[in-house]
């Protein structure tokens, strides 16, 4: 006998920065440019802000900041790797088979990390996370983290795994049929009821005439196959079919939240359409709930079954 739903609500915020102080990581060109807009956990604008916020409306409330490196953590002129896609947008190779690059090296100086911050229903810190993968403008600045991130919470929110926009790339050549699925796997690995991305994803430029990013949408999905394959959605070239196998009761459900700032910052275009998706183990295909477009600036308000 399946268990009953119960509801969830979520809310995402997309809107296009009109002030320095909120401005993405990626406008910055090295670490002295964004050095005067780094944050303390706890105690920074944007975790007090996101404390006050989760306290007067009862809720759990999560937000990427750039975290400043305690001194300890300081490591100037560090060589480093190059994660993910060497192109201009996190994720702009959406064709089924797709690779990236890594193994180039780039001098830059850490002074801080490309964080998030969850605050819980009291106002309380419950925990950070780092991003795992950085892009190439992250390089500039960022000390890569230590790994995806879990945070078990009541019901109905349970087991939540974290992400930030760049984590959900490919780290070496991948194909739609084989992967590797990094950040999907280690959801299955983790039995994740909810995948929240904060993201500062780019416009991919195509189908400019439509008011949604449909090519980001479908990368998105396509990197998270694994929590929703049945087997059958490739065909014999490798591409991407349009199995639909109703899901059975009991089968494993993800829920995915992707949350996407918009507008234009120093000549960087951003593809807003933030989603939410539900993920069924074996269905066949993820299934789109609901999204924003790509110029829109707002507050959208998903209350949903889980």
């Amino acid at each position: 006998m399946p268990k009953p739903r119960v509801n969830l609500r979520i809310g995402v915020v997309q809107f296009s920065p009109k002030y320095t102080c909120f401005s993405a990581g990626y406008v910055f060109e090295n670490a002295a440019a964004i050095s005067p807009f780094l944050e303390k956990p706890r105690t920074g604008p944007t975790c007090q802000f996101c404390s006050e916020l989760a306290k007067k409306l009862e809720c759990y409330v999560i937000a990427g900041y750039p975290e400043v490196l305690d001194p300890a953590e300081l490591n100037a002129d560090d060589p480093s790797p190059v994660n993910g896609a060497p192109n201009a947008a996190e994720g702009p190779d959406k064709r089924p088979e797709s690779s990236s690059t890594s193994g180039s090296t780039t001098k830059r100086e850490q002074v801080g990390t490309n964080s998030a911050a969850l605050y819980g229903l009291d106002g309380e810190w419950i925990g950070g996370y780092r991003k795992s993968y950085l892009y190439e403008t992250d390089l500039a600045w960022a000390k890569q983290g230590e790994g995806f991130k879990t945070f078990h919470l009541p019901s109905p929110l349970n087991t939540v795994c974290l992400g930030i926009c760049m984590d959900l790339n490919p780290q070496s050549p991948w194909t739609l049929e084989r992967g590797p699925y990094e950040l999907a796997d280690y959801c299955v690995a983790q039995n994740a009821n909810v995948l929240i991305l904060l993201n500062a994803w780019l416009d991919s430029k195509t189908e400019t005439e439509e008011t949604s990013d449909w090519s980001t949408l479908n990368y998105w999905a396509s990197r998270l196959r694994p929590l929703w394959t049945n087997g059958d959605d490739v065909d014999k070239d490798g591409q991407r079919t349009q199995a639909d196998v109703d899901p059975q009761d009991g089968e494993k459900e993800i829920v995915v939240v992707v949350c996407n700032r918009c507008g234009e910052e120093n000549g960087t275009l951003f593809a807003g359409t933030s989603a939410i998706f539900s993920m069924v183990a074996g269905s066949g295909r993820p299934k789109l709930l609901d999204m924003m477009e790509r110029r829109e600036e707002g507050v959208r308000i998903w209350n949903i079954r889980v």
